[in-house]
């Protein structure tokens, strides 16, 4: 979109069916090694430079709630670009500083005017409360006074997140003339939907000129003079967007402050293996750079760039992760997730009564509906896990008054389950969208080829897929716990009942005895999917899996098919459709894997969970600021080289970061018993590269303890090292 153009604002014509709503990939974002900072609904991918460039992948900008509010921005030095020292990130993920110097500068008559070296330029950035903020410090190291100039160039598209990632539109608003003062540019555009956004940049001090697109400054340093220039960057939507912002210093301290807060209530982790403290350390900053604090309490959006909003799956995912770190997530999403619960049948949002949210967008196109996720339901898996994670938060915190509050949800969850979950009434929970335009498979492996059959065939929905029934088990006996503990027995019975009656089936129609697993789901027909898939591992994980198959999965989830050394692989090698490079036909996630993990370890096979932790970090070593992406390709590992990475997988990734921190908890045995006031370490055991972890303010209610677990020979013993409070360890060996 060229600025300033006006463009038809009738209605956009209706999407064509099958629109796929996959992430275009035009660039790969491993070219750029972008860096990238989130706070809040606000989001920027930047070069290393700190340049949105002009030349770059689309994934480049200053987005705010679905809107690119800045889609160039560079920094010239004497009309050159400046050149690259070091770009890092802060190890909390607060400030993005790049460090810069000056080329060779040469003038009209190709003499040396500047030589390379002499000016070190610091660009300092940060996010807060719907802006960017920036701070150029310019340092003359030169024994000679020099002037140099600097141009800080910008543009804005006001772009829609689902345009910049490859949905083709054909109609748009209408941008504004710029509205330029004396130190600072507005810039504005009005969407179809009636809505304008803006985007205001202040510089200081004043430019020595400044137009609708570049600020030019002069600066005289004598030597060893520091001079800096503040740039702030407001992203402007609807009313209650509109604040004025701080000043740099004032604003940075905020920030950080509210981030320390936040992940002061995290257990925190050491162990023996540096590199392996490192990859915890940026899990954890990642995690809560992700979350955003919501009217419930804080929720974690799913990843930058593509999933920077509210996923129901991936959320209710990441609580499970984080639920023995900080159980104030999972507090923040389930109260979230019930705020927002459906209430009646909506069709073109996938809606029904009880049914928990799969997604949720701000930006032009989804208000118009030329996307459906304004506020989207379809997702088939959202619902039980709900269910699941409100059982699980009262196990692990005891908090009954939470239970009391989350019971009616539950209920109409568990009857969303019952009435429209199953729509053939055979026990099973089956998806199939309601429209055309929504998502034609709606569980985590949700590409339009994720489910078929064992010749390649695509599977003809309803689709009942494997681990939606594990998870479903999953919510009967939660909700059997919940209903206990507020004295609804015959609701407690009746749960049980369905969790075994669901057992039975599920192993006599979903096992495959010549598989070794089970299949991947059933189509509308009841034809099982015979592929070995990933998708197996959750039968473990919600404890679905009987004793005499759950060996078999194992032994096939850790075979040389579907084990890659990084992790176990989507779908096997050998598959019909079996693709390394694959979103989801052969591809490894983190957070697939350590829910398989946690499956293995409930399952006592503590050496394949530990294989799995160890194929994630040693991804992590290869990967730079050891950040675990969304995914990566399944390739088989091999000796003195990484991973293959995929090209638009988003980092960092909220269920990424947090999977090493639960496939250590199942290796660690890690449970909670807030009824006996017990920590327990059931049949710990240390990968290979750990020879000790020290959990420190890990806690029970209002108690807590630092735990230190060390490797003494074919054991782990565990030792007290701190308690506040009646708590007591309980090592089962």
């Amino acid at each position: 979109m060229e600025a300033f153009a006006t463009k038809a604002e009738e209605p956009p014509s209706p999407l064509e069916p099958e629109t796929n709503y996959g992430v275009s990939a035009r660039a790969s974002l491993q070219e750029i090694r972008s860096r990238t900072l989130k706070h809040g609904d606000t989001f920027g991918v930047f070069d290393h430079n700190g340049d949105i460039a002009l030349t770059a992948s689309d994934a480049e900008g200053l987005f705010h709630r679905d809107t690119r509010h800045l889609s160039r921005l560079s920094l010239l030095v004497n009309g050159a670009r400046p050149l690259l020292l070091s770009s890092t990130l802060r190890d909390d993920n607060t400030t993005l500083t790049c460090d810069l110097t000056n080329p060779d500068i040469f003038d009209d008559a190709e003499h040396l005017k500047l030589e390379h070296d002499l000016v070190h330029l610091r660009r300092s950035r940060f996010l807060w409360e719907g802006a960017c903020y920036e701070r150029l410090a310019v340092r003359n190291f030169s024994s000679d006074t020099v002037t140099i100039t600097i141009d800080l160039s910008f543009r804005t598209d006001f772009a829609d997140l689902f345009e910049v990632r490859g949905t083709r539109r054909t109609r748009w608003g209408r941008h504004h003339p710029p509205e330029v003062e004396k130190t600072s540019v507005s810039l504005s555009y009005t969407g179809l939907d009636g809505l304008t956004r803006r985007t205001h940049l202040t510089f200081s001090p004043q430019p020595e000129t400044l137009t609708s697109n570049t600020a030019h400054f002069v600066l005289d340093l004598k030597p060893g003079e520091t001079q800096s220039i503040f740039l702030t960057i407001a992203c402007l939507g609807t009313e209650q967007d509109r604040r004025e912002p701080e000043h740099f210093f004032t604003a940075i301290r905020q920030a950080r402050r509210s981030l320390r807060r936040s992940s002061s209530r995290a257990a925190a982790i050491n162990t023996s293996n540096e590199v392996f403290n490192e990859s915890l350390r940026r899990s954890v900053s990642d995690l809560y750079m992700l979350v955003t604090d919501t009217p419930e309490g804080p929720y974690p959006y799913a990843g930058v760039p593509w999933f920077s909003t509210v996923f129901g799956r991936d959320a209710l995912i990441t609580a499970f992760e984080t639920l023995w770190l900080d159980p104030e997530i999972a507090h923040g999403v389930l109260h979230h997730l019930a705020a927002n619960q459906a209430r009646d049948l909506d069709p073109a949002a996938d809606a029904e009564p009880g049914k928990i949210l799969h997604e949720v967008r701000y930006g032009e196109m989804a208000e118009l509906g030329e996307v459906p996720f304004r506020r989207y339901y379809g997702s088939v898996d959202s619902t039980p896990l709900f269910v699941m994670l409100a059982g699980a938060y009262f196990e692990r915190t005891g908090n009954t008054g939470a239970a009391r509050t989350l019971w009616p949800h539950v209920e109409a969850a568990l009857q969303w389950i019952e009435i429209y979950g199953d729509r053939d009434g055979d026990g099973y929970v089956e998806y199939g969208r309601k429209t055309e335009h929504g998502l034609a498979n709606q569980g985590w492996k949700d590409s339009h080829d994720s489910i078929f059959h064992s010749d390649g065939t695509l599977a003809a929905g309803p689709i009942a897929l494997c681990e939606v029934q594990a998870y479903v088990y999953g919510a009967w006996i939660a909700a059997r716990t919940l209903a206990g503990v507020l004295g609804l027995d015959e609701q407690a019975e009746a749960c049980d009942k369905k969790a075994a009656g669901l057992f039975e089936r599920f192993n006599r129609d979903f096992f495959d005895d010549s598989l070794g697993t089970y299949v991947l789901a059933l189509d509308g027909t009841k034809m099982p999917c015979r592929v070995v898939s990933s998708n197996a591992g959750h039968a473990l994980w919600t404890g679905i899996a009987s004793p005499d198959n759950a060996r078999s999965v194992a032994n096939t989830l850790m075979s040389r098919r579907a084990f890659s050394g990084w992790g176990v692989r989507t779908i096997a090698a050998g598959e019909s459709r079996y693709n390394p490079m694959s979103y989801h036909n052969g591809s490894v996630w983190p957070h697939d894997n350590a829910l398989i993990a946690a499956g293995l370890s409930r399952y006592g096979f503590k050496q394949e969970a530990s294989r799995i932790l160890e194929g994630l970090f040693a991804a992590s070593a290869y990967i730079d600021l050891r950040r675990l992406p969304e995914l990566f390709c399944g390739f088989s590992r091999l000796r003195s080289q990484g991973p293959t990475f995929y090209p638009v997988a988003c980092m960092p990734q909220a269920w990424a970061a947090g999977a090493p921190l639960y496939a250590l908890q199942a290796c660690l045995g890690l449970r909670f018993d807030i009824g006996s006031g017990h920590i327990l370490f059931d049949r710990p055991l240390l990968p290979r590269f750990l020879d000790t972890v020290k959990l420190r303010r890990l806690k029970l209610a209002d108690r807590e303890v630092d735990v230190a677990l060390h490797r003494s020979r074919q054991t782990v013993v565990v030792e007290v090292e701190r308690r506040e409070g009646d708590l007591e360890l309980v090592t089962i060996t």
